[in-house]
């Protein structure tokens, strides 16, 4: 499913126009975004949440070369399922 498939899903289940599925969509990815970029976490109930994770600068090599290289540190967003979503995806 894309983006525009989830909007109109979304405006179907909530009775919602398409135009307003897609500010709420929006909306709600913005927050997500502004939220995690502030190192904040986000917690949903029975959906999952998401949060920031660090990742330590290491030593790598480059497979064409063989080369040793450093991998700087980096912060990544991840999402943890809920056990509500875990069992529904089970089934």
């Amino acid at each position: 499913m894309n983006k525009t498939e989830l909007i109109a899903e979304v405006a179907l289940k909530a009775g919602l126009s398409k135009k307003d599925a897609e500010k709420a969509l929006n909306a709600t990815i913005d927050v997500i975004t502004e939220t995690l970029a502030d190192g904040g976490k986000i917690q949903l109930v029975g959906f999952g949440g998401f949060e920031v994770k660090s990742r330590e600068a290491r030593m790598g090599r480059n497979p064409k070369t063989k080369e040793p290289i450093e991998i700087p540190a980096t912060k990544l967003p991840v999402f943890k399922a809920g056990k509500a979503l875990k069992d529904k995806v089970a089934e």
